[in-house]
């Protein structure tokens, strides 16, 4: 059975109080609107993370946890890997390539660029920006053979 991996770009941010550390920008309305409306759109087609993992800024992880919410995911606790902050496009895929092969279906939430360059990483079609909320869908048959994934589906807030 091929793996499933859902690449987020976290939802929209809020730059309304510039005091804040990047790291603790929350979302903004469109954020907070469009992370759940992502997250019906994952559930209708059945594919229900056995693992989400998220960036630790406050942007990322409110994503994560509005998508969790919405497809109904179960397991106890998103995971909190400080490594996807500042993550490149290869620090991302060496979090991936270490899942537990048990795991068929796997949410991560980061950041651009490096959603971005994994884009065109894995399409065939140029991907100019993965804007925020946008998912990218890849399978792989194994997690160490994630660099080699097929494309699958490229989805984001204004598509539909």
């Amino acid at each position: 059975m091929l793996k499933t991996l859902f690449l987020v770009r976290h939802a929209k941010s809020s730059w309304k109080h510039p005091e804040l550390e990047d790291s603790e920008r929350p979302l903004n309305k469109r954020g907070t609107r469009d992370a759940p409306i992502m997250g019906q759109r994952l559930l209708a087609r059945s594919l229900v993370p056995d693992l989400i993992v998220s960036s630790p800024a406050v942007r990322a992880l409110t994503t994560a946890q509005l998508l969790a919410h919405e497809v109904g995911y179960s397991s106890p606790a998103i995971v909190v890997e400080d490594e996807l902050y500042a993550a490149s496009s290869q620090d991302v895929l060496a979090i991936v390539s270490g899942l537990d092969d048990r795991i068929q279906v796997a949410l991560v939430v980061t950041h651009n660029p490096a959603i971005t360059e994994l884009a065109n990483w894995f399409s065939d079609a140029p991907i100019e920006n993965v804007p925020t909320c946008g998912i990218l869908t890849v399978e792989a048959s194994e997690w160490h053979r994630i660099e080699a994934a097929t494309f699958a589906d490229f989805d984001y807030p204004k598509k539909r």
